[in-house]
């Protein structure tokens, strides 16, 4: 394995991590008390807590993308 090959290796597998760390911690988030009154009155998660979400969903899919692509 080539050193490039292996330093995107890395990069994938932080990429991982980072993403599932970041839904874990939005999932969290969405249940502390002032997420629930703001989500009681609006309807709606609020924004830090969609932006962790979709943050980590992005940074888990290009990390698994990268991960196994050949």
């Amino acid at each position: 394995m080539s050193s490039s090959k292996t330093i995107v290796k890395v990069i994938a597998l932080i990429l991982v991590v980072a993403g599932a760390a970041l839904i874990y911690w939005g999932y969290q988030a969405s249940g502390a008390f002032d997420a629930k009154v703001v989500k009681t009155f609006s309807g709606a998660e609020p924004d830090e807590i969609m932006y962790k979400y979709i943050g980590g969903a992005v940074s888990l899919v290009v990390g698994i993308y990268l991960l196994f692509r050949k």
